[in-house]
């Protein structure tokens, strides 16, 4: 071997591990599908009792037709303007609020809501980790070809490396578009699902053929001359084509009852008076405009940006036109609590728990105004609340904070330290999660069941790569 030729052996002493590393890192990577637990705890979500009630109710007779009403599937709320929802276990579905906002009636978001439950039901989450693991397999094997490709080329004195990257690139390439393959499959599929779903539920596919439709006209222009095979969805117009074909059911004219049309727009309403500032609600919202979901827009608006007079005269003019609505009371409630009147907020607080149809969150709000009354008896009662609705709902965050102030107020130190420690686990953050579960230890009998709980949690390891 000529001296000319060490260099290029050197090279490829150095590259081979790291082209096998790397495709080693992306079966790894692939397989790890869906997204941890821990990463979605660190997800923008927005928690909300009026929003994620309603969109209980629109899910419920699909999951029902499904057959996934026992399967316990939620609708988790991202904070983020854009309009997307996707899937990524069998129990979540993950809705932008911008979807919920840009969705004028809920039929629309509806739609959307049945094409996710059908990759739910289709199983395409399980198929696709499967197929993933075989192609992480394939590329790994493409890349070993290829490296002897190289090592050939340099053999025979080929350094240039046209027919390596040729041998390396190939099997890539049909990796990918297989994949892509695979995924316009379970899109077709899942708007198949989601039309039928709909139909035995009596209700219209318009919804989901507008929401998709308006969608294909703004990427139309996009898609022009795009490689149809290099796409995870089928190509606009051929997906609009499809879904006229089969969309056009005997429900297709069928509209939203008005009931549910109104609280959509209620939830809508809610979402624009947090998210945009005042000058963008009162456009949308104009002072003019007189109807139920634009007074609740302003009202929100005006106690985010801190007129706390005006916004509870707004609210309590809510209050009588419909005196029963529960989210008018927890609204009132939270005004009075975040402007320091805890000892106010009590009482809509309480009227909120005790007529909203599932009041988890609200409890919540409660058992925080209580503990901020400074009244150690309303620490027990705050206690009680915050019990209650971990028990059902152990993804609050807020919840274990709140929990940890009461048994603070109470000196039980032990329980304070445990609660924390859920707290900081439901938040993703696990390294101050097992600082405070060891500390709780200290505090508990060996053996007793807070004891157990703070073990479980301090023996809690993180997942992922590890920094070298």
């Amino acid at each position: 071997m000529s001296a000319a030729s060490d260099p290029v052996k050197r090279r490829l002493t150095l590259r081979a591990p790291r082209a096998i590393a790397a495709a080693v890192a992306f079966a790894v990577t692939m397989a790890s599908l869906p997204v941890p637990a821990a990463a979605q705890a660190r997800l923008p979500l927005i928690r909300d009792a009026e929003i994620e009630q309603l969109l209980r109710d629109y899910t419920r007779p699909i999951l029902k037709v499904a057959g996934l009403a026992q399967q316990n599937v939620k609708v988790i709320i991202i904070n983020d303007r854009s309009f997307n929802a996707f899937v990524m276990d069998g129990r979540r579905i993950f809705v932008n609020a911008g979807a919920l906002m840009d969705s004028q009636t809920p039929n629309q978001i509806i739609g959307v809501l049945a094409h996710e439950t059908g990759h739910i039901s289709g199983g395409h989450l399980a198929k696709l980790r499967t197929e993933l693991a075989n192609a992480s397999t394939m590329a790994i094997i493409a890349v070993l070809l290829g490296l002897g490709a190289v090592a050939a080329g340099a053999r025979s004195g080929q350094v240039g490396g046209n027919p390596a990257a040729v041998a390396m690139a190939a099997p890539t390439s049909m990796i990918q578009r297989s994949l892509l393959a695979y995924q316009r499959q379970h899109e077709e599929q899942a708007d198949r699902a989601g039309v039928k779903f709909l139909t035995e539920t009596g209700q219209s596919a318009r919804g989901m053929y507008e929401t998709f439709k308006r969608f294909a006209d703004q990427v139309l222009f996009a898609a022009q001359g795009a490689d149809p095979y290099l796409q995870s969805h089928p190509l606009p117009s051929e997906r609009i084509a499809n879904l006229a074909e089969i969309a056009r059911t005997q429900f297709w004219d069928r509209k939203d009852p008005a009931e549910l049309q109104l609280r959509h727009d209620m939830v809508r309403a809610k979402l624009f008076g947090y998210m945009d500032q005042p000058g963008v609600v009162a456009r949308r919202y104009p002072p003019a405009d007189a109807s139920l979901p634009a007074r609740y827009a302003r009202a929100i608006s005006t106690y985010r940006h801190g007129d706390i007079r005006q916004a509870l005269a707004q609210i309590d003019a809510l209050i009588q036109v419909q005196p029963n609505n529960p989210y008018f009371h927890e609204l009132k409630g939270q005004v009075l609590l975040e402007g320091g009147r805890a000892a106010e907020a009590v009482a809509p607080l309480r009227r909120a728990v005790a007529s909203a149809p599932s009041p988890l969150l609200i409890q919540v709000m409660l058992a925080q105004a209580l503990i901020e009354t400074n009244d150690p008896k309303s620490a027990d009662d705050a206690i009680g609340y915050l019990r209650q609705a971990m028990l059902v709902d152990p993804d609050i965050p807020e919840g274990y904070a709140q929990l940890a102030k009461a048994y603070g107020r109470k000196g039980d130190l032990a329980q304070a330290d445990l609660a924390a420690a859920q707290a900081a686990a439901a938040r993703g953050d696990l390294r101050t999660a097992r600082q405070l579960a060891a500390r709780a230890k200290t505090r508990f009998p060996v053996g007793s069941p807070g004891w157990v709980k703070a073990d479980d949690i301090a023996s809690v390891q993180p997942t992922g790569p590890r920094p070298r």
